[in-house]
C-alpha cells in the first residue's frame, strides 16, 4: 500500500513538473485518484503528515523572531483581516442560500460564520513551500506573510480551546519555563556538530515541543514553531533548517497526499468548491486594502496578499468539529477539501508570476500606496561604491569579505534578510537592505558609478530577474553570478549575465589553485634560504 503511494506521487508529482507546474499540485492529484481508484487512507499517512507538518513549523520558528510578530501590520492585519473576511463571507454564504444553491440552502447564521471562520485562515503549508522555493523567507513581504500566519495558528488555538471546551491543564503555566531552558537547548545544539546528528537534533526538538505541548493540553503544533524561534538566533539555525529541508518535503507530501483521501466529490459538491475558490479574489483584496492602509508599500501589499490568498487546511478542522457536533452536513467536509485543494493550484500557479505581474501593474498598485512608507521600507542608496554584491549568504558574505580586504568600502553588500544586514552594520560593514526583485528599488538606484555586480543568489532564476531589472534601469557594467547546475549556467548566460561561476565544479579550480600557491610559497622561501 505504502509503495503505491509513493509510486502514485513521484508519477503525478514529475508530471506536473514537465509542465512547469510546482509538484505539491502533482500530490494532491495523486490523493484524489488513489481516492477514486478505492484505496483507503490509514494511520501511516497520518503520522507522515503530521510529522511533515510538525517539521515544517519548526522550520518557520528557525526564521523567526517574536519581535516581528508584535509589529502593528502583522497582529493587526491578522486580526482585522479575520474579522471583516468572517462578517464579509457570512453575508455572502447566505446571500447563495438565499439563492437557493445546493448546500448553502441549509446554512444558518452560526453555520455560515463558522464556515467564514474557518475560511479567513490561509495555509501555513502552502505559503511555505512557496516562499522557500522562490527564495523569499527572509524578504520583507515573505517575513510579513509568515507572522500573519504565526499569529493566525495563535487565534487557532484559542478557537480550538473555545470550541472544544478542553482546557488547557495547569502544567501549561510551567512552558514559560522554556525561556530559562534555552541556554541549555543551545548548548545540545552546539555539540550535535554539523554531520548527521544536527537535522536528528532538530526532529527530536521538533517532535518533542510537540509532544510536550501536546501533554498539557496545548496544540501540539504550537510547541514545534515555539521551539523553532527559541533557536532562531543560534548560529546554527539555518543550517539546521537546510539539513531538514528535504525530510520535511518527503513527510509532507503524506499531508498532499491525505487530503485527497477526503472523499469522492459529486458534481455539485465540485461547482460549489469552485464558488468558494473564486471568492479567493475578495480575500486577495481585503488583504491588500489592509495593508496599504497601514502604509506598507504597494509591492510589499501585493506580494504578500497574493501569497496569502488561498485556504487552509483549519478549515478541515474548523468544518469537521462543526460537523461531528451536528451544526454541518458531513458533504461540507469534501467541499472545503476541494476548495483548499483549489486554492493551492490557483496560488502555486499564479505566484510564480508575481513578480512579473507586479512589474506590469506597478503604476496601478502604487496608486494605493499611503504617502509616507514605514520607516523599515524606506530604501538607502549606497555611496561610492564600484562593486556591488546582492546575496550575502555564505557565498556572497565569501566574496564580500575577500573584496573589501582587496577594494576597502568601495565593495557594498545588498541582502534580503534584514537581521543579517543590521548584524553586518552594527560591525561598520558597507551594506545595507534591500530585494534584488524590487523593481521601485531600482528605478530609485543610481548605478552610474558601479562597474560590477555580483549575484551571490542560490536560485537561478531570481539572479535571471534581477539582470533584467538591472538593465532596464540602464546598468551598463558588468554582472556575474553563480550557478549549481550546467543547465542553470546556459540559462544566465542567455540573460545577459556577463559570466557565471559554478561554485561545485569550479571550486575545485579554486581549491587547486590555492593549494598549488602553498608549493610555490615553500619552494620560493627555501630558493631564498
Amino acid at each position: 500500500m505504502e509503495f503505491t503511494w509513493i509510486l502514485f506521487a513521484f508519477v503525478c508529482g514529475l508530471a506536473v513538473k514537465t509542465i512547469n507546474l510546482p509538484p505539491l499540485i502533482g500530490f494532491l492529484l495523486a490523493g484524489f485518484l488513489l481516492n477514486f481508484l478505492g484505496m483507503e487512507s490509514n494511520s501511516t499517512l497520518d503520522t507522515l503528515a503530521n510529522i511533515g507538518i510538525t517539521l515544517m513549523l519548526f522550520s518557520i520558528g528557525l526564521k523567526l523572531h517574536v519581535k516581528d510578530l508584535l509589529k502593528p501590520e502583522v497582529w493587526i492585519g491578522t486580526l482585522s483581516h479575520m474579522g471583516v473576511w468572517t462578517l464579509m463571507f457570512t453575508g455572502i454564504a447566505l446571500g447563495l442560500g438565499a439563492l437557493s444553491l445546493p448546500y448553502f440552502d441549509v446554512l444558518d447564521f452560526k453555520t455560515a460564520a463558522l464556515l467564514s471562520f474557518g475560511l479567513s485562515f490561509s495555509s501555513t503549508v502552502c505559503v511555505m513551500k512557496l516562499l522557500e522555493e522562490n527564495g523569499e523567507l527572509r524578504t520583507r513581504h515573505g517575513q510579513l506573510a509568515l507572522g500573519i500566519l504565526v499569529m493566525q495558528d495563535i487565534v487557532a488555538v484559542v478557537f480550538l480551546v473555545a470550541a472544544t471546551g478542553e482546557i488547557p491543564s495547569i502544567w501549561a503555566i510551567g512552558l514559560l519555563g522554556l525561556l530559562f531552558l534555552r541556554p541549555l537547548i543551545n548548548k545540545l545544539v552546539d555539540k550535535a556538530g554539523h554531520g548527521e546528528m544536527l537535522p536528528l537534533t532538530g526532529v527530536f526538538l521538533a517532535l518533542g515541543g510537540y509532544e510536550l505541548f501536546y501533554l498539557v493540553g496545548v496544540k501540539g503544533d504550537l510547541g514545534a514553531l515555539v521551539f523553532g524561534i527559541l533557536l532562531a538566533s543560534h548560529p546554527k539555525a539555518t543550517e539546521m533548517n537546510k539539513s531538514l529541508m528535504n525530510f520535511k518535503d518527503l513527510f509532507l507530501i503524506g499531508f498532499f497526499l491525505s487530503i485527497g483521501f477526503a472523499a469522492l466529490p459529486t458534481l455539485n459538491m465540485i461547482g460549489m468548491s469552485l464558488i468558494i475558490t473564486l471568492i479567493i479574489l475578495i480575500k486577495f483584496a481585503l488583504f491588500f486594502v489592509l495593508m496599504t492602509k497601514m502604509k506598507l508599500r504597494g509591492r510589499t501589499s501585493f506580494l504578500s496578499s497574493l501569497i496569502l490568498s488561498n485556504y487552509s487546511e483549519f478549515g478541515l478542522i474548523v468544518v469537521a468539529l462543526s460537523v461531528s457536533n451536528g451544526w454541518l452536513a458531513t458533504e461540507w467536509l469534501v467541499i472545503l477539501a476541494l476548495a483548499v485543494s483549489f486554492s493551492f493550484v490557483i496560488t502555486s500557479i499564479i505566484y510564480r508570476k508575481s513578480h512579473r505581474l507586479y512589474r506590469r501593474n506597478k503604476e496601478v498598485i502604487r496608486q494605493f500606496e499611503s504617502r509616507q512608507c514605514l520607516p523599515e521600507d524606506v530604501f538607502v542608496q549606497p555611496q561610492n561604491a564600484d562593486v556591488l554584491i546582492i546575496g550575502l549568504g555564505r557565498v556572497g558574505r565569501g566574496a564580500f569579505d575577500s573584496l573589501k580586504g582587496l577594494l576597502g568600502d568601495s565593495v557594498a553588500g545588498m541582502d534580503a534578510d534584514r537581521n543579517r544586514i543590521k548584524i553586518m552594520r552594527e560591525a561598520n560593514e558597507n551594506v545595507f537592505y534591500g530585494d534584488g526583485e524590487d523593481a521601485d528599488m531600482w528605478e530609485r538606484f543610481n548605478t552610474d558609478g558601479i562597474r560590477l555586480v555580483m549575484l551571490a543568489l542560490p536560485i537561478a532564476e531570481d539572479s535571471t530577474n534581477i539582470a533584467i531589472q538591472l538593465r532596464k534601469a540602464n546598468y551598463t557594467g558588468q554582472i556575474a553570478a553563480i550557478a549549481r547546475y550546467q543547465d542553470e549556467r546556459d540559462v544566465l548566460i542567455a540573460s545577459g549575465i556577463d559570466t557565471v561561476f559554478n561554485f561545485y565544479t569550479e571550486a575545485g579550480t579554486g581549491f587547486a589553485e590555492e593549494s598549488l600557491a602553498l608549493i610555490r610559497t615553500a619552494e620560493n622561501t627555501a630558493a631564498t634560504a
